[in-house]
């Protein structure tokens, strides 16, 4: 039975992979802690005097749903830089660039989500583990930092 569940999660890991290839792990990791986000706050909500309801759960589920969106629109962007580099008769040596700063930084954003929940639960954190998440997103933001005067109001 346990060899039978062992390749039952082996071949949706591999087809995942095979699918998203890089995108594999922060993917994976921003799911898991969009999961881990939504039940901190569940947990976190009475002790902030927050009433739980199915509206305020409806949109937590939309926000994590336009997070996974975000990602989508970010390996469209590779796509569009990808072809547009081939176009002009060169090749570049990455895929899904963008798409993974996005879900990096998502996850941070997850994660910093997440120790504020479990803080106002009443768990004290490690003073250092904010400030690691913090310099990760900053790190993220950093490798790719688009200078000009673009509209922002796209």
């Amino acid at each position: 039975m346990i060899t039978k569940i062992k390749a039952f999660f082996t071949a949706i890991f591999a087809a995942i992979s095979s699918l998203l290839g890089v995108l594999t792990i922060p993917i994976l990791l921003l799911v898991l802690c969009n999961l881990i986000d939504y039940v901190t706050g569940i947990l976190a909500a009475p002790k902030r005097g927050e009433k739980i309801s199915s509206d305020i759960g409806l949109a937590g589920i939309i926000k994590k749903v336009c997070m996974w969106l975000l990602v989508v629109v970010g390996a469209i962007v590779d796509a569009l830089i990808k072809y547009a580099i081939a176009v002009a008769g060169f090749t570049v040596p990455f895929t899904f660039l963008v798409a993974c700063i996005v879900a990096i930084w998502l996850t941070c954003n997850e994660l910093l989500s997440i120790l504020e929940n479990i803080d106002d639960i009443g768990v004290h954190l490690p003073p250092f583990l904010k400030k690691v998440v913090k310099h990760i997103k900053h790190q993220a933001e950093q490798k790719i930092d688009i200078e000009g005067d673009y509209d922002e109001d796209v």
